[in-house]
């Protein structure tokens, strides 16, 4: 057992400020009451709930009726798409009921979070075409593509702020005017009225604009004027807040249907009795970080420094995966050759050092980062993948502390490793191949596994 703990996995989630568990505790404790109740216990949950939303609104230079709590960045994203397609198909309906003409579509990345893409792949199962847009070798967006992807039946484009691997900030603000741009072709409802356009019967002007802030919002300005945004996705337990809360912010005017049905709370867009407790959470982390992100920033960006040149020269046949520059101050994602990256993982567990990976049986569906795919990266790249992610409590000491014990690890995994790639290698890698005595690797015997099940044969592979 570690008698200590060094933390670098921030990006999955953060430990929660004491200053934000003190803002909390009476809402925990005896101001317990439900916000739809008109006696005093409940007003003063009520206005609990608006204060917050108001720190929230200040962060973001918007209105705090703009601001729709969730219980997740998941469900934001969920409201965020299936709530703006299913506004749009409304709208267009006939006046005797009917469909209207055409197909409408939604562009996405090909690096967006889960949440983005499950709920993509959704409604592409109900009709709705889904445009992926690809990134660059350096992981950012071509917006060329993205640009000449938008048409008469595109509804809405989401693309990520910050993606959750590599940290890789997205030209958002870029992509907004690339929006604003096609939308202002009809300066009265931003719609071309040609005839038979699958857009005639619309009166909003389309696309709507969504981003996932959550990785972004503890260190990033995200003025949404500036942004160009409509919908913008928010987590609390990224930025020192409590798990289970997250919010959308919905621009004034955005057609939006709900998702959630039941007691209409939250201006009809989410039901629900509200996490009073975790709202107010999020509020405090919220301004903490509006204040704060600055110098954090300058702060984390110069411990993340120290460690990415600490490991390049320790550490031989290191690769960086991602934008050099254009990411998050708090991100290091890199690939050491020769290893495999779940092996390291436990390896720095085993010292008390917490840390993520790429590495194909990381995840439940057993398969390799769908991200540094797309950056073009081999399975034996990714396959060695590790992300270092920093915060609020990570000290100059961590670092260090890193920096001694990864080296030997590495040597020691390498030694057993029957890999021996180059830098230069990696274009002539084309099938993944396994670590171990040539075999399949696990997430390709684990998808034919399923695709057996499901046509009833059943197969059994140990």
């Amino acid at each position: 057992m570690p008698r200590s703990i060094h933390y670098f996995d921030h990006a999955a989630t953060t430990p929660l400020d004491p200053r934000v568990l003190r803002a909390m505790q009476p809402y925990l404790t005896r101001e317990f009451g439900n916000p739809s109740n008109l006696y005093s216990l409940g007003r003063r949950a009520k206005r609990a709930i608006m204060a917050a939303a108001d720190q929230i609104a200040g962060a973001l230079g918007c209105k705090p009726g703009e601001i729709i709590f969730t219980g997740s960045a998941t469900e934001a994203d969920n409201m965020a798409l299936q709530g703006a397609v299913k506004a749009i198909r409304k709208m267009r309906m006939r006046p005797d009921g009917s469909a209207d003409p055409g197909r409408i579509k939604i562009i996405v990345s090909e690096i967006e979070h889960k949440g983005i893409l499950a709920v993509a792949a959704a409604l592409e199962k109900e009709g709705v075409e889904v445009v992926k847009i690809p990134v660059k070798k350096d992981g950012l967006v071509d917006l060329k593509k993205l640009e000449a992807a938008l048409d008469d039946r595109t509804v809405l484009v989401s693309v990520t702020s910050a993606d959750s691997e590599t940290g890789i900030l997205q030209p958002v603000a870029e992509i907004g005017k690339i929006v604003r741009k096609f939308r202002d072709k009809d300066k009265v409802t931003g719609i071309k009225e040609e005839k038979n356009s699958p857009l005639s019967l619309s009166p909003y002007p389309c696309p709507i604009f969504h981003t996932d802030a959550s990785q972004a919002a503890a260190f990033l300005d995200l003025n949404v004027d500036e942004l160009g945004v409509d919908l913008l996705t928010l987590s609390a337990h990224k930025l020192g807040g409590p798990k289970g809360i997250g919010a959308l912010y919905v621009r004034q005017g955005t057609p939006l249907e709900p998702i959630i049905y039941g007691g209409g709370q939250q201006a009809k867009l989410r039901s629900g009795t509200e996490n009073v407790p975790g709202i107010v959470g999020f509020g405090e982390a919220m301004a903490i970080a509006a204040r704060e992100r600055g110098r954090e920033s300058a702060r984390v960006r110069k411990l993340r420094d120290r460690l990415e040149r600490g490991i390049m020269k320790s550490i031989p046949k290191v690769v960086l995966n991602g934008h050099p520059t254009k990411r998050l101050p708090n991100f290091l994602n890199i690939s050491i050759l020769d290893i495999e990256g779940e092996a390291m993982l436990l390896y720095l567990d085993d010292l008390g050092i917490y840390v993520n990976t790429g590495s194909a049986c990381n995840s439940e569906s057993l398969e390799p980062s769908y991200v540094l795919t797309a950056l073009g990266e081999p399975y034996e790249y990714v396959h060695g993948s590790i992300r270092f992610t920093l915060g609020h409590e990570t000290t100059a000491a961590d670092v260090d502390y890193v920096l001694q014990q990864l080296p030997p690890i590495v040597k020691k995994l390498r030694q057993i490793s029957p890999l021996n790639l180059s830098l230069g290698q990696k274009e002539k890698m084309s099938q993944p191949k396994a670590f171990i005595g040539g075999q399949t690797p696990h997430f390709l015997r684990k998808r034919k596994e399923n695709e057996e099940r499901r046509k009833g044969t059943g197969t059994n592979h140990s």
